[in-house]
């Protein structure tokens, strides 16, 4: 296994640019961009490859790997007060609790990998 295999590398369709965009959140800033989604992946590939080898050669450590992460399905978000008693309230209008609220309104805001 390469180095650059535990890294997550995105490649989507960008309207605003008329492009694919290739990505390695986490790992670099920045990407590739290109007509033919198939090649933007092996620059991209070939990027990620680059950047860690200079990380290497430049003594900078690598971030924690970004594929094949497991999920608990929790996590902790902090609103603020008045946010949170939005949140509340309307979980009660809806007759649902606070944690089904939110995640009905994050799963029908997001889709995979991305929001709407």
């Amino acid at each position: 296994m390469k180095a650059s295999d535990g890294y997550l590398k995105i490649v989507e369709w960008s309207e605003e640019d008329n492009c694919y965009i290739g990505s390695c959140p986490g790992l670099m800033l920045g990407g590739v961009h290109g007509s033919d989604e198939t090649e933007v992946y092996r620059k991209l590939s070939q990027t990620v490859e680059e950047w860690i080898e200079i990380c290497r050669k430049d003594g900078v450590p690598l971030p924690e790997a970004t594929a094949g992460r497991e999920y608990s399905g929790k996590f902790v978000l902090r609103v603020g007060r008045d946010l949170h008693k939005t949140l509340a309230i309307e979980a009660l209008r809806q007759n649902e609790s606070l944690n089904t609220y939110c995640m009905n309104l994050l799963r029908e805001n997001t889709t995979p990998y991305g929001t709407k």
